[in-house]
């Protein structure tokens, strides 16, 4: 009906009656139209039988003039009785007269005249007329025997008698479908329309069934025909889509006519049948074409009426496409006269073979063949083309044996034009005299016609593209900066569809866009499309759609996506995971919900930087629905952005945007033609955006290798998306402007690589040397290459803004081309994943190990050192995994850190220190440089980063620059308020800051999407020039406005407060009650962890007092200043972070601490439990506001002796501490677990549960003392040692009271709380033990002190004072006095004076190892054990383990004091190990026991070893299982600490101890040094250990020994120092732990 409404000329019917002359133009445009378009039966039942309609009505008959010269549709038009007379003719007759027209034409039948013939009741039989219905029925079972004729009759090669015989034989629907050849051969009919007719049922059956099933039946969209006379177009038809032209004849013989054929239901066909069809067909068309002079495409495998839609695409399958062009060349030969084949040959374009798809846009194996006809004036001439009817090479062969005159009338000449939709030939050899006048009246006019060729090729001339859409390109990709590099856009998403092979070759300028993700349509992208483009050189992360549903906080999914790290490739319709894709009809409703989740996340402020990314449609494509995947996401970033400004729409062509823009401006009313780019070709796009680029970002990137260069291919660096990499050609090429630079980086900016390459170039002063750059390049890397474990470090401490970052930065730099560098970027990444990154820059392109270069890898800024620690032990497994094996460090960890002293340190071999004095060579540098400036640049005078390190921190100076600034300051104001935040933030948080979104966003800035959109610098005013920016690596990337130097920000704050009466907490305040921060905005996770950290992290330094490590410095600082003020400051905090745990424990702490509020403070407690359940550290607060609310309540009680109410409260609180610490302790013990299992954290066991247990222990003891029960005398006292004890019951005290009833309420009350008491000695006991071991057994895996270890052991130690005065009354003295005394009271005695010193377990005895033990005290240790060990039987309790200690006692006093008189001779001791070896071991003696056998019976070459070695594997397993029973529940994050190392001399002194160690090498200088290895190759210590060689095994050494049937298993201390192969032979040291013997400084054996 569209091709008939663009027709139809709607003028007739609004001229004026008086106007006939122009009537009858439109009459006679109106009979064109209807000539035109009348065997089109897409459009002829609505289009001619109207046209036909309105002629009659007019009274023009089929006689009138307006029909001249169209026989054909005279013949139509009396045939269905439309004559001027209105006369319908004579039914039958008429009828059968146009059809015998149309069959006579070549035409087959007419369907409307069949249907004309069926509403007339035509068929006689006998002169009857029956009559019949037009329509079938679409069930053929339901047919009647009317329905059956007319079928037949409509079927083109069977004869209308048939259909009598099939009516006289009352044959209906059910009946055909059964009937077989025989049948029908049986009622008469002739062999050859038998297999017709079962033919044709059965290709009627198979096409219902096609139809039926397809989606095309449900809704089918247009598309444009392949683009003509091209072969390489990145072009695809869709099944089932319509082709929006139509079968025509000659239009303006350059736009092509086209001719459509179905070319299916093969299957019992051959191929060489097949073929023939094909040629058949093209040779008809192709001569048709050439000799209408018209261009024209022939089509296969696109349907026509009745059976299919006019124009669908069917596609067929191809199984050799070659045939068909090796065909059609070898027909052409034999059907065209000679002398015309090399120009037909040119005429006829080669076979064009275009892929079809399915609904789903997955390929479908077909294609449609299509064959371009362009009979050009240049190549035809003057030429007409006759076709022969059979191949002349053929009829040749044949002419010689038949009679020529048949021959001559077989191969006959034919001569086809294009008339109207068909190929008409106009030499029918039955053709009247009148036919061949038309022939020839053709012939004669063909030189006519080739002119009017010519001149439609001239006036088609392609004109000389002149289009802006390059520069507009340009302009919009970039946002108006015309370069990639410094583009206005921080972020692209690239949404595309279904790619050609063709394309690819100019979609490479995609491969250099940084994309945040990309949405891509093509299910089939991985297999051929542009993830496989994209994925062979760059590294892309392929997520589904559902993985951007906000499950859980948006910073958690981004970081698990890595967007704005590495591309996000998000498949939109199927083609990843067994994901089936969906077709048009179908994807809004099976995927449109997911996308959307996609486009919204995409769109966050949070995720991406407002007005500062650019989505960009890439149409490979068309888009011709409005149904489109495509454009209903277009409609989703629509409504997400408001509007199309941040929107770009590339277009391979003019058509794919003319579609594009029509589907958007019916939907939306809105014009995208100024944001489309669509005049440049996929080429000029190509090479406009790489222009774009500057030759630095453009060129390849290079690493130093072993003895050259070796390229880091993009794809690979794409993958360490955690390591910022320098290259040996960084900033080569580049377009970054050396002023702007260089004046960032002397505000305060961070340094660039930029900055060192501008100061190498010629005419530039270089870059100022510190004082440390030469000792770090000359004595600190060359002894961390000396070292052999796989990774080490060295440290720059430095204070903030003295130019640490920058001198380590300078180091890289320097060492380019010895080392690959690279930046960690940020410090919240997952170690395991940077292990993996580091490690892979270390072995790219070196597959020879001997030739790898170590990785110089700079961590900037971590908090602790713990961190460093902890991702090197990361990088050493990672090492050992790919094993890497290597005899020097092949990571070196530069860890640039600011110092927690200002104190300035002298340098050692792995740490310098930065302060804030510059040295007098420093200073003429800088000098120097201040003068070199001041000539370039005009405003130096705000150059403060630089003048501040210059001025050596000047407080004047600093003070002068912050009070000018700041004059004029107003709370009120926004960008005041602004600036008061980033300076509190900068105070209290390392590296804190505000990403320009918020700032943009507080500031009311009119942030547009181009390149002259205001800066969020601007919005501070005069305030901008405290200020720089910064890139922040957090979970997402985003850029960031910070203040240039911690001392302004310190100075701005006090500033604030003195001058302007602003406070901390006003500004804390602020910054927690102003929603806008939080709100969905970019950086709003890095501000709360900002917030939240300054709010809760303690301060641990050594210098504070307990007091001060209460609360956050921010807390304190506002208790100072605003006293009472922090509380609302901690509520709002609260209020802030509703889920967070944290927070609640702070303000539970807040209360139990400051405010002395214990019921508020359990309300916090328990809030913050109800958050997170499972943290023992939130456990523990619960415990602590117990035990300080009975500390509170003890230390309020005035009254002496205690009452006995108030006993009870306070024993009944005690039990309530006691089970919460309990409960800590469990917990603890399972996070442990769950950290095995993760193997992420390594996080130390929490002991606080077992202190805090502690120090309600001797609450209690406190309690009981000043009751009068036990507090009257020494004799009392005594009483309730043996309570607390359990050897004496409450009943029995009282008993003997003699003041029993004024005490009954007392003793009533005990009773209740029994079980505390009389456990109370035994559960202390317990603790002290378990801490003892945890704390002598396991040791850091560093050597770095722990301050809040080391205060938790100090109040351990007051427990244990507490304790040993209630329950180990005795001392040396009293032992030396009474040595009379009966032995089992002496016994007892001593056993009290061994536990009073912490003597009584192996762990105490070897503590007084590592401590400062005096000699005498550990001689009184070892005459208590001789006494017990000469004065206990075997039998009795406490023996065995008496026995284990007096060995270990002995052990130690050889270390302390070797000339001591009371050492027992070694061979002597060695013999009672022996003895106690042959005894039964307790299960809780067998740790300490075999750990002594192992160090005593280590084999040497000495005899007396011979024999009592040969169990040492042994003891070391069951050692091993022991540590593992007892320690494995609490020693992640740490190791087994070396109790002694072997010696090389005899007896006691083969026994050495750390403390050795440290006094060859200085304790300091032992502790810096155990790690990396470099302690063993002192010689002071090389001379004091043993050397053992031994054999590599898998992780292992295996020990050689005397005893060559003995090989010991040896662990090394770091599995990274097993640097040589399996097999090898290695020396080491042993050192003997706990858990098994390790071995130390491995070297290679020669």
């Amino acid at each position: 009906m569209l091709g008939f409404c663009r027709l139809l000329p709607v003028s007739v019917f609004l001229l004026p009656a008086g106007d006939q002359g122009k009537r009858d133009i439109c009459w006679t445009e109106l009979r064109i139209a209807a000539g035109d378009c009348w065997r089109d039966e897409h459009i002829f039942s609505p289009a001619v039988f109207l046209i036909l309609c309105l002629l009659r009505r007019k009274g023009r008959g089929v006689d009138s003039p307006l029909f001249a010269g169209s026989s054909a549709l005279c013949s139509f038009v009396k045939c269905i009785g439309f004559t001027s007379q209105h006369n319908r003719g004579s039914g039958v007759h008429s009828c059968h007269q146009g059809q015998q027209y149309f069959t006579q034409s070549g035409l087959g039948k007419c369907p409307l005249l069949v249907s004309r013939m069926a509403d007339r009741g035509s068929l006689e039989d006998n002169g009857s007329k029956v009559a019949h219905s037009t329509e079938l029925p679409a069930e053929i079972k339901d047919w009647d025997k009317n329905h059956v004729r007319d079928w037949i009759l409509r079927l083109t090669d069977v004869d209308d008698e048939y259909a009598k015989i099939l009516y006289d034989q009352k044959i209906n629907g059910s009946s055909l479908l059964l009937l077989e050849k025989a049948d029908l051969i049986d009622l008469n009919i002739e062999l050859g329309p038998a297999k017709l007719i079962i033919h044709r049922r059965d290709e009627l059956l198979r096409l219902k069934a096609q139809q039926s099933v397809s989606p095309g039946n449900q809704s089918s969209k247009s598309c444009k025909p392949y683009p003509f006379s091209q072969y390489h177009a990145a072009y695809r038809y869709q099944e089932n889509s319509i082709l929006d032209v139509i079968e025509t004849g000659a239009l303006n013989l350059i736009e092509p006519c086209h001719e459509y054929k179905a070319f299916i239901n093969f299957e019992n066909v051959t191929t060489e049948e097949k073929l023939k069809k094909f040629t058949e067909e093209v040779i008809r068309f192709a001569a048709a074409c050439m000799n209408s002079r018209t261009n024209g495409t022939i089509h296969f495998g696109v349907g026509d009426r009745p059976d299919f839609t006019h124009g669908q695409i069917l596609g067929a399958k191809i199984e050799d496409k070659e045939t068909y062009d090796q065909k059609l060349a070898h027909v052409i030969e034999g059907r065209f006269e000679y002398k015309h084949i090399d120009v037909v040959k040119k005429c006829i374009k080669p076979p064009r073979f275009v892929e079809v798809l399915e609904a789903d846009m997955t390929v479908s194996g077909k294609y449609v063949i299509e064959v371009d006809i362009e009979p050009s004036s240049l190549l035809c001439e003057d030429s007409f083309f006759h076709v022969y009817s059979v191949d002349t090479r053929k009829s040749k062969q044949r002419s010689k044996t038949r009679d020529f005159k048949t021959d001559e009338k077989d191969n006959a000449k034919l001569f086809y034009i294009r008339d109207n939709s068909s190929s008409r030939n106009l030499l029918v050899q039955s053709s009247s005299t009148k036919s061949l006048e038309e022939y020839n009246k053709y012939v004669d006019n063909i030189v006519r016609l080739s002119q009017l060729r010519k001149e439609a090729e001239e006036k088609h001339l392609t004109v000389v593209k002149n289009s802006v859409q390059g520069s507009r390109l340009c302009e919009m990709i970039t946002g108006g900066s015309r370069s990639l590099d410094k583009s206005h856009f921080e972020r692209y998403v690239l949404v595309t569809n279904k790619s050609h092979p063709v394309q690819k070759e100019y979609l490479t300028f995609l491969l250099d866009m940084n994309f945040t993700a990309v949405l891509d349509f093509d299910p089939e992208s991985a297999e051929t499309g542009l993830n496989k483009l994209f994925d062979e050189k760059r590294s892309i992360n392929v997520h589904l759609p559902v993985q951007y549903k906000i499950t859980e906080p948006v910073e958690e999914i981004a970081s698990k996506l890595k967007l704005t790290r590495t591309t996000s490739w998000v498949f939109c319709n199927g083609g990843i995971k067994d994901e089936k894709p969906s077709d048009v009809d179908n994807w809004l409703l099976e995927k449109g919900s997911s996308i959307r989740d996609v486009v919204s996340f995409l769109c966050r402020k949070d995720v991406s930087p407002q007005k500062k990314f650019l989505v960009i449609f890439l149409l490979l494509s068309n888009v011709t629905d409005h149904h489109d995947p495509m454009f209903e996401t277009f409609s989703m970033f629509y409504q997400e952005l408001k509007g199309t400004e941040q929107i770009l729409w590339i277009c391979g062509n003019g058509s794919s945007h003319a579609h594009w823009k029509e589907l958007i401006e019916a939907r939306y009313r809105v014009n995208i033609s100024r944001r489309c780019i669509y005049e440049l070709s996929f080429a000029e796009i190509n090479g406009t955006v790489l222009s774009l680029w500057s030759e630095n970002r453009k060129s390849s990137r290079f690493l130093p290798g072993g003895g050259g260069k070796v390229l880091l291919p993009k794809k690979v660096e794409d993958s360490l998306d955690r390591l910022s990499i320098l290259c040996l050609n960084q900033c080569e090429g580049g377009n970054e402007d050396k002023m702007e630079q260089e004046e960032r980086f002397y505000k305060g900016g961070k340094v660039s690589w930029w900055n060192f390459y501008f100061s190498e170039q010629p005419g530039s002063m270089p870059f100022i040397k510190r004082d440390n750059f030469d000792y770090i390049i000359n004595t600190i890397i060359p002894v961390m290459c000396s070292l052999t474990q796989a990774c080490v470090h060295f440290n720059i401490l430095h204070l903030p803004g003295c130019g640490g970052t920058t001198l380590a930065m300078h180091v890289l730099w320097t060492l380019k081309e010895k080392f690959r560098c690279a930046v960690l970027k940020g410090k919240a990444a997952d170690y395991d994943d940077v292990a993996q990154q580091v490690v892979t820059l270390l072995m790219c392109e070196m597959t020879d190990q001997q030739t790898r270069l170590p990785v110089l890898l700079m961590l900037d800024d971590f908090d602790e050192i713990d961190a460093v620690n902890d991702l090197q032990q990361h990088i050493e497994k990672e090492c050992l995994k790919k094993n890497g094996m290597s005899r020097s460090p092949q990571v070196i960890l530069l860890n640039c850190m600011r110092a927690e002293s200002q104190v300035q340190t002298e340098a050692t071999d792995d740490t310098v220190f930065i302060g804030n004095q510059l040295s007098g060579k420093e200073q003429k540098l800088f000098e120097k440089k201040l003068e070199e400036i001041e000539k370039i640049y005009k405003n130096a005078d705000t150059f403060y980063g630089f003048m501040i390190l210059k001025k050596d921190f000047s407080a004047e100076y600093i003070q002068g620059i912050v009070k000018n600034t700041l004059k004029g300051f107003n709370f009120k104001h926004k960008h005041a308020q602004l600036i008061a935040v980033l300076v509190l933030l900068d105070c209290y948080r390392k590296n804190a800051n505000l990403s320009v979104s918020v700032c943009e966003e507080f500031l009311g800035l009119a942030i547009r999407p181009d390149f002259e959109s205001c800066k969020a610098e601007d919005g501070f005013g005069k305030f901008s020039t405290l200020l720089t920016r910064c890139t922040e690596e957090s979970s997402v990337v985003f850029e960031a406005v910070r203040v240039i130097h911690s001392s302004i920000a310190k100075h701005c704050l006090e500033e604030l407060t003195t001058t302007f009466n602003v406070s901390k907490a006003q500004i804390t305040d602020f910054l927690l009650t102003t929603d806008l921060f939080y709100d969905c905005i970019q950086g709003k996770e890095k501000l709360m962890q900002d917030v939240h950290s300054m709010l809760v992290k303690r301060n641990y330094s050594a210098e504070s007092l307990s007091a001060e490590c209460q609360f956050s410095p921010l807390i304190q600082a506002i208790t100072k200043e605003t006293p009472g003020f922090e509380e609302n400051v901690l509520l709002n905090a609260a209020k802030r972070f509703k889920k967070d745990a944290v927070i609640s424990q702070l303000l539970s702490r807040y209360h139990y601490l400051r405010k002395k509020a214990f019921r508020e403070a359990k309300h916090w407690a328990k809030n913050a439990r109800d958050l997170q359940r499972d943290n023992s550290y939130i456990c523990d607060t619960s415990a602590q506001v117990i035990k300080h609310e009975l500390k509170d309540s003890i230390s309020n009680d005035k009254d002496d002796p205690i009452k006995p109410e108030k006993m009870k409260e306070c024993l009944k609180i005690a039990v309530s501490a006691v089970e919460a610490f309990r409960e800590t302790q469990e917990i603890a013990r399972k996070e442990v677990s769950v950290r095995y299992k993760r193997r992420k954290d390594f996080s130390p066991y929490n002991t606080s549960g077992h202190l805090g247990e502690l120090q309600i222990a001797v609450i209690v003891t406190d309690i009981l003392e000043r009751i009068p029960v036990f507090s009257l005398d020494e004799i009392r006292r005594n009483i309730l040692t043996q309570v607390l004890s359990g050897k004496m019951k409450i009943q029995d005290v009282a008993k003997n009271d003699p003041k029993k009833q004024k005490h009954a309420s007392y003793y009533h009350f005990l009773q209740e709380f029994e079980e505390l008491l009389y456990n109370l000695k035994d559960n202390m006991k317990k603790q002290f033990d378990f801490l003892d071991n945890y704390y002598v057994n396991l040791g850091s895996f560093y050597s770095q002190k722990d301050i809040r270890e080391f205060r938790t052991r100090q109040e351990v130690l007051r427990c244990f004072q507490q304790y040993t005065k209630v329950f180990c009354k005795s001392d040396a003295k009293e032992l030396m006095k009474n040595r009379m005394l009966m032995n089992m009271r002496r016994i007892e005695k001593a056993r009290q004076y061994l536990e009073k010193n912490k003597a009584d377990s192996y762990s105490g005895l070897l503590d007084c190892l590592s401590k400062e033990a005096s000699v005498a005290n550990v001689e009184q240790i070892v005459e208590q054990y001789i006494f017990l060990f000469e004065n206990t039987r075997p039998q009795d309790d406490g023996h065995f383990k008496d026995t284990v200690n007096y060995i270990y006692a002995h052990i130690v006093l050889s270390r302390v004091r070797p000339e001591s008189k009371l050492l027992l001779p070694y061979m002597r001791l060695l013999q009672v190990l022996c003895d106690t070896l042959k005894c039964l071991t307790p299960l809780s003696e067998s740790l300490p026991l075999h750990f002594i056998s192992v160090v005593m019976l280590w084999p040497e070459t000495s005899d007396i070893f011979l024999g009592r070695s040969d169990k040492l594997e042994s003891y070391i397993s069951q050692m091993r299982n022991s540590f593992s029973n007892e320690m494995k529940p609490v020693w992640i994050g740490k190791r087994a600490v070396v109790h002694f190392y072997l010696g090389k001399k005899p007896d006691y002194e083969r026994l050495i101890t750390q403390k050795d160690i440290d006094n060859c090498v200085g304790s300091e200088q032992s502790m810096a040094t155990l790690q990396n290895g470099k302690i063993w190759k002192h010689k002071k210590v090389r001379n004091i250990l043993r050397k053992v060689t031994g054999t590599i095994c898998k992780n292992a050494i295996l020990a050689d020994t005397p005893n060559e049937k003995l090989k010991v298993q040896v662990c090394p201390m770091f599995r990274s120092q097993l640097s040589e192969e399996l097999g090898a032979k290695v020396s080491f040291f042993v050192g003997f732990t706990m858990n098994g013997p390790v071995a130390v400084g491995i070297q290679p054996e020669s």
